[in-house]
């Protein structure tokens, strides 16, 4: 089988046709013979056991039956007909009920001939029946020569109702098999790798997980192909940042100057851990390199990343360049200039902010200031990318929560510079499990803040039942007489912005009456209020002029109020692990002892209690981000799902975390010996990449 006939169009397959090749292109975007190759079974049926029908139970589990029909009748009219069939072995009978296809089954049926049947039982009046069995003739050459194993495949209802059904799809790749002589299928990976890590051909891993005689073939097979997934993944990330580094040059940083030095022994509020530390050594490391830094800082709620940026900004300005730092909201970006602009007092750093609410006269003096090379630093939304933002000489580009942003838009942010691109450093804090991490970001240099300050203390996290809201209450209005204010957050999910919202007011209305004033005063923030709303009611609980702020989740990325130290969460089962983690993380910024509180009715799912019970155990957020990935899978995280990387077929990040990194660095060390894949046992490999990822630049590949 040749890649030429991997890539024939699936209508030429025997069985195929145009009309069900337009469907498995529609339903299942099967479109070649190497697409049908690639959909893979999802689960088996061991075929090798047979039951007598005296072992039948209703416990759920598919069985196959040797015996001959002694009786079949049609019975009822029009739409009401169902064929049935009194089915017997030596140990008894079972019924076997046909709702359609009735005409063509009654015609294909003979008494006191021996058939299989194959069907999940169900218990209908104190008699068990199968519904729509599968059945074949015992002498069959097709039954004689079944897998023990058989293959169960994805399909849907459509393809069901023209005759595509999981059987229907193994048969067609039988035919793929057994009527084309002569080929084979081509491999891909060295074969030094098949031998170090134990894996079998690709041609013998298709045969196997499509025919396994056996559960050691399944085993092999997916073992062999989950490799391959994931090894080209990591090859391609890392040519990927091959590319990067030698196309894209970058500003040399190569001196530590005032504005830096001047800051770390004055102004530094904190000594610095020595995660942050390492951080910045790293990034240092990046800079004077010469070539354009890519880099993602990783770091849990409040593990000073910020600090760690504006220390990387200050080495630019250093070396005379700008710094940029661009946030996903206004909300952000404002409290960004005021926590920069207090660190720097007294400096000789100018810092200034730039969103859509900036005014015209104001917009038009930040914009000389700065392509004059006036303004050092500039920090802002996506105003930054409009096309009138021009800097005299950007050296520096920071990116905060850097998945809210398109790569496009990023991309805008450095691509008006193309002789000497920025260095770019993308912060997150929503800590990526580290599996999931070197696939998804595998083509950018890696840093990770995995310490806290000192004397931070934990915060502590429960769960509270509404019919115990009242002692909730009790407790607000204590930490709120001794000067702290609390965080009250509803869901607001798009699909039901609705009745969010009516579950909002309602709990503002709630709160309101139990908390009145004049004793206290309540802010509320939702996405359906204006900018100047919003600012507004944020603006009076950082100033401390309202306790209670009852928001939606608008405040969970940015939000720094060190007196607030309650969090009350509602209808938390409807939270994800990690946005639990950085609702929490609002909290916990002072020095005081602050709490996360959990509220739910009796009625939370099995994983809705697994996410409460992590929250409550731990504070670690690399912890909860992998029980996230293994409770979400990495579809829903980090937009992951809308990125296209993690397109896998066969992998699972959250399960196959060891494969990942075995896959990694076998990825990195081919690449260090052959980057070019010149070496002849990598040749199989470079062609493969040629023809199967056209839509990537392998410039780097010669």
């Amino acid at each position: 089988m040749s890649s030429t006939f991997l890539s024939t169009a699936i209508e030429y397959l025997k069985g195929a046709g145009p009309m069900r090749a337009d469907l498995l292109k529609k339903e299942l975007d099967i479109f070649t013979f190497g697409d049908l190759l690639q959909h893979y079974p999802f689960r088996y049926v061991d075929r090798s056991k047979f039951y007598k029908i005296n072992e039948i139970t209703n416990d759920g589990v598919y069985v196959q039956i040797r015996g001959v029909i002694t009786d079949i009748q049609i019975e009822g009219v029009k739409q009401k007909r169902r064929l049935k069939a009194w089915f017997k072995d030596d140990t008894g009978g079972i019924e076997l009920v046909w709702f359609q296809g009735i005409k063509w089954v009654y015609e294909m049926l003979q008494m006191n001939t021996e058939y299989i049947i194959f069907g999940k039982p169900t218990l209908f009046n104190n008699t068990y029946n199968l519904v729509h069995p599968e059945i074949e003739r015992s002498n069959d050459a097709q039954v004689n020569t079944l897998v023990k194993f058989m293959p169960v495949y994805n399909t849907t209802e459509l393809l069901k109702a023209r005759g595509l059904e999981s059987k229907q799809l193994g048969k067609l790749l039988r035919t793929l098999f057994t009527e084309q002589k002569h080929f084979s299928i081509p491999e891909n990976l060295p074969a030094p790798m098949l031998q170090q890590f134990q894996l079998i051909s690709r041609e013998e891993a298709f045969r196997k997980i499509h025919f396994p005689s056996g559960a050691e073939d399944i085993a092999a097979a997916t073992k062999r192909l989950k490799f391959e997934e994931l090894f080209l993944l990591q090859i391609k990330l890392n040519l990927l940042k091959l590319n990067r580094h030698e196309a894209n040059k970058g500003y040399v940083f190569d001196k530590v100057g005032n504005n830096f030095n001047g800051f770390y022994t004055e102004k530094l509020p904190f000594e610095l851990t020595n995660a942050q530390k390492r951080v910045v050594k790293e990034i240092r490391n990046d800079m004077r390199l010469g070539k354009q830094m890519n880099r993602l800082l990783q770091g849990d709620v409040g593990s000073g990343k910020t600090l760690v940026a504006l220390l990387c900004m200050l080495i630019a300005l250093d070396n005379g360049c700008q710094a940029a730092l661009m946030a996903p909201t206004e909300i952000l970006a404002s409290q960004h200039f005021q926590s920069l602009s207090q660190l720097l007092e007294g400096m000789p750093v100018k810092v200034q902010l730039l969103t859509g609410s900036t005014r015209t006269a104001a917009r038009k003096k930040i914009l000389e200031s700065l392509e004059n090379g006036e303004l050092h630093i500039l920090i802002g939304t996506h105003a930054l990318i409009e096309d009138e933002v021009k800097f005299k000489k950007l050296g520096l580009a920071v990116i905060d929560e850097q998945h809210r942003f398109g790569v496009a838009q990023r991309g805008r942010l450095w691509n008006k510079y193309p002789d000497i691109k920025p260095h770019v450093l993308v912060m997150t804090a929503t800590p990526i499990p580290r599996t999931l991490a070197m696939t998804v970001y595998g083509d950018l240099d890696l840093s990770i803040i995995d310490e806290l300050p000192a004397g931070r203390k934990a915060i502590a996290t429960y769960h509270r039942y509404d019919n115990t809201r009242y002692k909730v209450y009790e407790f607000m209005k204590k930490e709120i007489a001794k000067g702290r204010q609390v965080y009250v957050v509803y869901p607001l999910i798009e699909e039901s912005a609705k009745l969010d919202l009516k579950n909002l007011m309602d709990g503002y209305d709630m709160i309101e009456k139990a908390f009145p004033r004049p004793d206290y005063r309540i802010s509320i923030v939702h996405g359906k209020l204006s900018i100047k709303e919003k600012d507004l009611g944020m603006d009076l609980f950082v100033k401390n002029e309202t306790q209670i702020m009852v928001a939606t989740t608008v405040i969970e990325v940015g939000v720094n109020v060190p007196n607030a130290s309650i969090m009350i969460i509602e209808n938390a089962e409807r939270f994800g692990l990690s946005q639990l983690h950085q609702l929490r993380g609002r909290v916990g910024r002072g020095a005081e002892q602050s709490y996360c509180i959990l509220m739910t009715s009796h009625k939370v799912s099995r994983e809705g209690k697994i996410r409460i019970e992590t929250l409550c155990r731990t504070n670690d957020g690399f912890e909860i981000a992998d029980m996230d990935l293994k409770l979400r899978g990495p579809g829903d995280l980090q937009g992951t799902r809308q990125s296209g990387v993690l397109d896998l077929k066969l992998s699972d990040i959250a399960r196959d975390q060891e494969l990942v990194k075995s896959t990694r660095y076998a990825a990195q060390q081919l690449l260090d010996i052959d980057a070019s894949l010149q070496k002849p046992e990598n040749k199989p490999l470079l062609e493969y990449l040629r023809q199967n990822h056209k839509g990537t630049n392998w410039s780097k590949i010669a």
